[in-house]
């Protein structure tokens, strides 16, 4: 099995920064993609970034710009630097990685998510 740990969710007013942490650990062989999904109340689950193990990133288009996303391979690590933050990315924040365990299974793994709160 995999586990995530995810920290760094709070309240900050608009305008204002937060990092996101994620580290993956267990029975990993190798980590592929790692992501951060979001979640507001009564909408659908959305990806935020992503990072392949190549370095390859992708951004929902209302972040771009203002997010950043950064993973450590020797740390399983991933990291989700959220600045000029806005009301409207109030949501619970997830992590995401794709890996082949010991076993040689490819499965995605989620976080519990964190709390992400916008507001004055």
């Amino acid at each position: 099995q995999v586990q995530l740990v995810e920290s760094g969710g709070g309240l900050v007013q608009p305008g204002g920064s937060l990092t996101l942490s994620c580290t993956a650990s267990g029975s990993i062989f190798s980590l592929h993609a790692m992501a951060w999904f979001r979640q507001a109340p009564g909408k659908e689950r959305e990806l935020v970034a992503s990072r392949n193990s190549g370095g390859g990133t992708n951004y929902a288009d209302s972040v771009r710009g203002r997010f950043t996303i950064s993973r450590y391979n020797a740390a399983n690590t991933v990291h989700l630097q959220m600045n000029s933050l806005k009301p409207e990315d109030t949501a619970v924040y997830f992590c995401n990685v794709y890996v082949t365990t010991q076993l040689q299974q490819r499965n995605a793994y989620w976080g519990q998510g964190t709390q992400v709160t916008v507001s004055s």
